[in-house]
């Protein structure tokens, strides 16, 4: 009877240490919402560096110039 009484204490202080090492729920959603969100920066830097280095490409900068020259031709035209 002992040694029954012995093993259930040490099963109920196994299962109180493991359960005080879970996260709780709002835990893992915390996290889970930290890692959504650095996902969502690092795409959001991705896009505006891939932006700003077609905004700065030549193709660009001809393509402003060529529609800045064809509304001043429009402009003096009239």
């Amino acid at each position: 009877m002992r040694l029954f009484l012995a093993v259930a204490v040490l099963m109920l202080a196994f299962v109180a240490y493991t359960a005080a090492e879970e996260e709780t729920v709002q835990e893992k959603l915390n996290k889970f919402a930290e890692r959504v969100a650095d996902a969502g920066r690092t795409v959001a830097d991705g896009a505006r560096t891939q932006y700003d280095r077609l905004r700065n490409s030549e193709f660009a900068t001809n393509a402003k110039n060529w529609f800045q020259r064809q509304v001043e031709k429009l402009q003096s035209k009239s």
